[in-house]
């Protein structure tokens, strides 16, 4: 599991893990059922507190991402479908404002806009 974190991020080093888990959750990365590292393991290799390890962890399974048990460790949680996609739909519209946002200062008209988008959609596929 690759986790970089930034030492210029303005979020929190345990926020920084739990976005990232998230968002690997989301798109199939970490599959339901799936171990995650230990608290121990993930912090020796992020070379970071346990602590922050563990804050990260109950996050996450206070979210609804992971469940962890003792002494066996964490794992992924199946996740609801509609959950998912009302997620991903908030993180679309999030990138989607500020691309508007982009756009409208830099006098492009919406059709412009969605000429990019169409584009940039279709040649994803």
């Amino acid at each position: 599991m690759d986790i970089i974190l930034s030492n210029s991020s303005n979020d929190p080093i345990y926020l920084q893990i739990v976005n990232q888990i998230k968002a690997m959750i989301i798109s199939g990365e970490l599959a339901e059922g799936e171990a995650l590292p230990s608290m121990r393991n993930l912090a020796m290799q992020m070379r970071i507190s346990v602590i922050t390890t563990k804050r990260a962890y109950e996050e996450l399974e206070r979210e609804g991402f992971i469940e962890s048990y003792t002494g066996k460790g964490s794992f992924v949680k199946g996740q609801n479908a509609e959950l998912l996609r009302e997620t991903n739909l908030r993180q679309i519209e999030e990138h989607l404002t500020d691309a508007c946002e982009i756009a409208k200062r830099s006098g492009i008209d919406l059709t412009e806009l969605q000429s990019i988008l169409e584009i940039l959609y279709q040649g994803e596929s």
